[in-house]
């Protein structure tokens, strides 16, 4: 789902124009971002919390020169923590359709793609 596949159900379920809902979510998103750049954590009972957390500075390699040793700067970073009614959800739908984690490897392809290696 896109931003505007969004505004449409907002607007659907809601009974205002797109361009209300359109409103409405930029003014969600614009006022996450304001509090999270002031430190702020946002949380959305029963969604989840948006937070704002600092990846310390490290050490790292070069990937175009790999003998090369470089210094990652430290950069604040955006983090989701799930909340429970967003979890349950999830869950629930996982637990519905079992199979479908078998849907994507058939005994048959995975016997085709053996022969392969030489």
């Amino acid at each position: 789902m896109n931003k505007a596949s969004l505004i449409e159900k907002i607007a659907a379920k809601t009974d205002v124009s797109k361009k209300q809902a359109e409103d409405m979510l930029d003014t969600m998103v614009d006022t996450i971002i304001e509090e999270l750049k002031a430190g702020r954590e946002v949380t959305i009972t029963g969604f989840g919390t948006f937070l704002a957390r600092t990846r310390h500075a490290r050490g790292g390699v070069n990937p175009q020169k790999p003998s090369e040793r470089i210094q990652i700067p430290a950069v604040t970073v955006a983090k989701f923590k799930t909340g429970k009614t967003l979890k349950d959800a999830l869950k629930a739908s996982g637990e519905e359709t079992p199979e479908s984690s078998n849907d994507l490897e058939t005994p048959s392809s995975s016997e085709e793609s053996e022969p392969s290696e030489e």
